[in-house]
């Protein structure tokens, strides 16, 4: 079971990388609001599997507050935008 979670955690890193190409060079605006926030997500489940990997529960909160943190920025970027 360990070997599969961290096959997943390197596989979703991979696809943050290349969600972070897509946020660098996205041709439109929403096309990078979107990859950021996919990056979010990839990270918080990155920071849940880390959790139950090590069997720390406290990391739940830091991903709950990532998460927070994250939507957050959304909805400030994309108003932000909205105004340009």
């Amino acid at each position: 079971m360990t070997n599969l979670l961290n096959m997943i955690i390197i596989v979703l890193s991979i696809t943050i990388l290349l969600c972070v190409y897509r946020a660098i060079t996205g041709p439109t605006q929403a096309d990078r609001i979107i990859a950021i926030n996919i990056i979010g997500t990839k990270i918080i489940s990155i920071i849940i599997i880390v959790s139950f990997l090590l069997h720390e529960s406290y990391f739940i909160d830091v991903a709950l507050v990532y998460a927070l943190i994250s939507f957050s920025a959304s909805i400030i970027i994309s108003k932000v935008i909205k105004e340009q």
